[in-house]
């Protein structure tokens, strides 16, 4: 058989994966003998061309992935208020995608391919989603048009296909109300909202984000519609449109049931100062649960620990403060 050297008609090959030579030459040199095997040589051929392309499109695809993200969070980090809009998106897709943004390109990477083509699959609003971040990333590069100083004209403010905020939140409740009865997760914030899961919360976002709907945006037409600045999650918002439930803040949301359950039992001292830890991380979740209070307190035993001082009623608090947060509809 031929090796890669320089007397084989596919040497060139070889730069890019010496295993192409070897099947090439394999299939040339029985060509006349056994054609049969020259043609599993050239299907093995094509697998292995098809694995390596694959490779090589991933590749390319995490580092465009890399710069725009790596970018967008450190603007972040570097002047949090200031970007607070492009964390909000962010800390959506760190939501939506399970994984840390700024990690999605080794996320990929480890997946390989063939499992990273099905996270785009499941993730099918991945290239908006990036072009959606480069947006409130800007660009350092604009061109300069003229010399003459900046004047302000006039100010506006699109969402996506709707100029006014009326019309955004006019087709965010119409959407909603087509589509309760086709998403089980949306059907679950209307009738059962404490009972969401975070597969389920994560369903509605993927849904809502591939419609152009966003907490952010909905915040923000909202505010521009109403001039009041209410900082619901996008549970409120969903409830708001298909129940006309009023907007509320969910931080008030919280504080009212920590109230309620501060109420209902008396409370050590070393307890509720358990709990006025829980409230305070309560205002970043929208699911609680015990991965939730893992997640926050792991460093502080977590669950267990959380439970033991409860006396073992940790799963019985996290009950009564979904129902406080969000209380049947009346």
């Amino acid at each position: 058989m031929a090796s890669s050297g320089s007397g084989s008609n596919f040497g060139f090959l070889a730069e890019h994966d010496p295993l192409f030579v070897e099947l090439t030459n394999a299939a040339e040199h029985v060509f006349s003998s056994a054609p049969n095997t020259t043609l599993i040589k050239l299907h093995q051929l094509g697998e292995a061309l098809a694995k390596h392309l694959a490779h090589v499109v991933l590749d390319q695809l995490n580092q465009k992935i890399m710069r725009v993200l790596r970018k967008a969070v450190a603007k972040v980090e570097n002047s949090p208020q200031k970007h607070s809009e492009l964390k909000q998106k962010l800390d959506e897709l760190h939501t939506l995608w399970g994984v840390e943004p700024a990690k999605l390109h080794q996320h990929l990477h480890s997946l390989g391919p063939q499992q990273a083509a099905e996270f785009m699959c499941q993730n099918m609003g991945l290239v908006k989603q990036l072009n959606d971040v480069k947006d409130l990333i800007g660009s350092d590069r604009l061109p300069v048009l003229s010399e003459h100083q900046d004047q302000i004209l006039e100010r506006t403010q699109s969402y996506g296909n709707h100029q006014r905020p009326e019309d955004y939140l006019d087709n965010f409740g119409q959407f909603i109300r087509d589509n309760i009865n086709q998403s089980a997760a949306l059907s679950a914030v209307v009738n059962k909202p404490r009972d969401l899961t975070r597969e389920q919360l994560k369903d509605i976002k993927l849904l809502l984000d591939n419609a152009g709907y966003t907490e952010a945006k909905l915040q923000t037409a909202w505010r521009n519609q109403t001039n009041q600045d209410i900082a619901a999650s996008i549970i409120g918002h969903i409830r708001k449109a298909a129940l006309g439930e009023a907007l509320k803040p969910f931080e008030q949301r919280v504080n009212d049931a920590m109230q309620q359950l501060y109420a209902r039992h008396p409370w050590t001292p070393a307890q509720k100062k358990w709990l006025d830890r829980l409230a305070k991380q309560l205002v970043f979740e929208v699911i609680l649960d015990q991965e939730f209070v893992n997640k926050r307190f792991g460093d502080q035993g977590g669950a267990k620990q959380l439970d033991k001082v409860l006396n073992g009623q940790l799963d019985q608090v996290l009950e009564e403060l979904a129902e406080g947060i969000w209380p049947e509809a009346s």
